[in-house]
């Protein structure tokens, strides 16, 4: 009887002091249609999140559309056909900025696509309005702007700190703003159930930029990050270190996005950046200089971050 006391009590301490095991479960899904910047117009930013239950996407960047899901449907991270996917499992397209790196796969799918909504800042529905979707670029597939309009697009313009709840979904995507060289560029904070996942279009570090946006964003989620409710940051590193400071227009290295974490970190607290899950995008070709990226990441990587090298067509979970 003794014994089995022990043995009750044992388990009981076991399991006020470990956390449950749903806490550790899964709250997202991410297929990346596209996770480089720069020449590769096969694989360019476009990352697609749903609840891990779920096969109601949001699509966050739309660089490269199709290529990128041929190779989800390749991999088995997808069903049916790209058009179909295209058509049925993305709800929404959130665009960071107005390049084409980053939206150019909208522009040229778009007429296999279905009625459904772009999210972005101001600035960059009017790019847009006034050179994407327009009829000497290609056709005005939007509900705004140059006319005959084809009504297939709604444009919503989101402001920094405005948060939506995105229809056909069970998710909410808050903004914020980043500062990109000479442009505005937009982070969405993606919410499912309480649980948080991180994306930052192109940005530079606030130094360079002469900006408080980052600042102010690591503030805005250190909350969540203290709470272990931020599942994933997707953040990109575009250059290795050994690009000037000059020349960043407007991206970051890992020298500075270590700096970016250190930040983070002492509004968040160094003990819960541990094994924080760090996605790097928007890393740019060639390989070698991409090879130089993860080496340089690896090696300074002192808070003890998770870091995720994603490649396309491979599902995530977080």
């Amino acid at each position: 009887m003794k014994k089995l006391y022990a043995i009750v009590c044992c388990l009981a301490i076991i399991s006020l002091t470990q956390p449950a095991a749903n806490a550790q479960s899964p709250s997202f899904k991410v297929v990346p249609l596209g996770v480089k910047g720069g020449v590769d117009e096969s694989d360019l930013s476009a990352y697609m999140v749903a609840p891990v239950a779920d096969d109601r996407f949001i699509c966050l960047d739309a660089g490269t559309i199709h290529h990128g899901l041929e190779r989800a449907i390749a991999n088995k991270a997808l069903n049916g056909t790209p058009e179909d996917a295209q058509r049925r499992l993305i709800k929404a397209y959130f665009i960071s900025h107005s390049h084409l790196d980053h939206l150019s796969g909208l522009v040229i799918n778009s007429p296999e696509d279905t009625s459904k909504a772009i999210y972005a800042n101001a600035d960059c529905i009017e790019a847009f309005k006034n050179y994407y979707f327009t009829w000497k670029s290609w056709a005005n597939f939007a509900n705004e702007g140059e006319k005959p309009q084809l009504n297939k697009y709604k444009y919503e313009v989101m402001t920094g700190g405005q948060q939506v709840s995105v229809p056909n979904t069970s998710l909410k995507v808050r903004s914020f703003p980043l500062s990109h060289s000479n442009l505005q560029s937009t982070a969405f904070l993606v919410n499912s159930k309480d649980n948080y996942l991180l994306y930052l279009g192109d940005t530079g570090p606030d130094e360079i930029e002469k900006s408080e946006n980052l600042n102010n964003l690591w503030k805005a989620i250190a909350p969540i990050v203290k709470a272990g409710k931020l599942k994933a940051l997707l953040i990109e590193v575009s250059f290795p270190n050994q690009q000037p400071d000059k020349n960043l227009f407007g991206h970051l290295t890992p020298n500075w996005l270590n700096k970016e974490m250190k930040v983070l970190a002492g509004y968040a607290g160094a003990r819960n950046m541990k094994g924080f899950k760090l996605m790097v995008t928007h890393v740019k070709p060639p390989q070698s200089k991409i090879l130089m990226i993860q080496r340089q990441l690896k090696a300074q990587n002192e808070l003890g971050l998770q870091l995720v090298f994603p490649k396309q067509g491979k599902q995530l979970l977080f």
